[in-house]
């Protein structure tokens, strides 16, 4: 069983929000779904997305992304469990 609190090492947060960032200065649109979703559409390579995805979803096992290819653009849905909403909105508001 994974741990429900984030593995990532101290020292690779600042890179990693870096990342995060990166991927979303390039959203077209940040939809709040419910107090446990948010769906971003983004203008990113989708390779990109799915990545930092699974790389996320390894070290914060709380996080479910969903990436879908939409033409030129990727529709990713975060969603979290009640316990970590705190931290959707962290997401979302960067």
């Amino acid at each position: 069983m994974r741990p429900d609190a984030c593995t990532l090492p101290t020292a690779e947060v600042p890179m990693r929000l870096a990342e995060f960032d990166a991927l979303l200065a390039t959203a077209r649109l940040r939809d709040r779904t419910g107090s446990t979703r948010l769906r971003l559409v983004l203008d990113a390579p989708i390779e990109t997305v799915r990545d930092l995805a699974a790389r996320e979803s390894e070290c914060c096992s709380f996080f479910d992304f969903g990436v879908t290819p939409l033409g030129d653009v990727v529709e990713v849905t975060v969603t979290v469990p009640p316990a970590y909403v705190g931290v959707l909105d962290a997401l979302a508001a960067r």
